[in-house]
C-alpha cells in the first residue's frame, strides 16, 4: 500500500506501434471466454487482499473463475517475474518485485518520505492514531500510518482502502477533488459504516462545503462507533491538494476541537516542504 518517488519513465528508443481500430494491442489478445490475456494477470494479482495474503493454486482458480490449468500457466509466469513467490507450505503470495514497482509511484514513497517529519511530530505531540492518505477513485488509500499502544483500534491497515465519505481524510480528499469527480461520487451509493455516517447526497454535499470554508474534516463515528478523526488537506506547490493527513482517537477522549490546530500546522508543514522540492 500507499506514500512518492519518480514516475516510469516512457521508452524513447522506438516509435510508438500503430493500433488500428479493431486490433487489440500486443498481449491484450483474448482468451478463453473473452478475456484478455492481462485481465486475467491482473484478476491473479486482485485476488490478494490483506484477509487473503496467501492463497493456494486451488483458491486463486477459484477466486479468479479461471480453469486450473490456466491459473497455474499464469501464477508461473508471475512467479518467474517475481511478482508473486512461494512460501515454504506451497501457498503463493505478492512477491517483492510488484512492491519494487509500487515504490515507483508519484503518491508513494516521495511523499510519503516528505510528511514523515511532520507526522512524527504530531504523534509526538498526541500519541494517537497519525496517518496520511490519498484518493485513488472512490477510496481513501492509507499510505502511513503511526500508532500508539493506547490508542483506539481503527479499521483498515497500510495500503488498505476506506470509502472516503466516512473517513477524515477522505472528506477532505472530496472537498477539495474536481467538481465534476465530486459529482460522480455523490451520485453513490454511498455505503453506511454505521449508524452515524453521512450516507445521503445532500446532506454530504452540505459536509464537503464545510470542510472547504473551515480548512479540516472531523469524521465522528462514521467509521466506527468508537472513533473520531480530524484531518486537514496537503497541498502541493501549484496550491492543489495531493494527499491529507488525520489523527484518529478514541471518541470523547480528547475533543476534537483540540486537534485541529495541530493537525492543521502538521499538514502545513508538510505542504511547505513539497513546494520546496517542486
Amino acid at each position: 500500500m500507499t506514500t512518492p518517488g519518480t514516475t516510469p519513465g516512457k521508452r524513447e528508443d522506438s516509435a510508438p506501434a500503430k493500433v488500428h481500430r479493431g486490433m487489440r494491442p500486443a498481449g491484450e489478445l483474448p482468451g478463453p471466454g473473452g478475456r484478455s490475456v492481462t485481465s486475467r494477470v491482473l484478476s491473479v494479482l486482485d485476488a490478494f487482499s490483506g484477509e487473503r495474503r496467501r492463497m493456494s493454486l486451488s483458491d486463486i482458480s477459484r477466486r479468479t473463475a479461471m480453469p486450473l490449468t490456466t491459473a497455474y500457466r499464469l501464477v508461473s509466469e508471475l512467479v518467474a517475474w517475481g511478482a508473486l513467490e512461494r512460501d515454504r507450505d506451497g501457498r503463493y503470495q505478492i512477491g517483492l518485485r510488484l512492491w519494487e514497482v509500487a515504490a515507483l509511484a508519484p503518491r508513494g514513497p516521495g511523499l510519503r518520505e516528505a510528511a514523515m517529519p511532520f507526522l512524527e511530530d504530531l504523534y509526538e505531540a498526541t500519541h494517537q492514531h497519525v496517518q496520511l492518505a490519498v484518493l485513488d477513485g472512490a477510496d481513501v488509500v492509507v499510505l502511513e500510518r503511526i500508532s500508539g499502544r493506547g490508542s483506539v483500534g481503527v479499521r483498515g491497515r497500510v495500503g488498505g482502502r476506506l470509502p472516503a465519505h466516512a473517513t477524515g481524510v477522505g472528506l477532505v480528499l472530496l472537498a477539495y477533488a474536481p467538481p465534476e469527480a465530486q459529482e460522480r461520487y455523490l451520485a453513490g451509493p454511498l455505503v453506511a459504516l454505521t449508524e452515524r455516517t453521512v450516507a445521503d447526497p445532500g446532506r454530504l454535499r452540505a459536509v464537503l462545503a464545510g470542510v472547504r470554508r473551515d480548512g479540516y474534516a472531523i469524521s465522528d463515528r462514521q467509521v466506527q462507533l468508537d472513533a473520531v478523526s480530524v484531518a486537514a488537506p496537503v497541498r502541493d506547490a501549484a496550491e492543489g491538494v495531493v494527499a491529507a493527513l488525520s489523527v484518529v482517537v478514541r471518541a470523547g477522549d480528547p475533543q476534537p476541537g483540540v486537534l485541529v490546530p495541530p493537525v492543521v500546522a502538521a499538514a502545513r508543514g508538510v505542504s511547505r516542504r513539497l513546494s520546496s522540492r517542486a
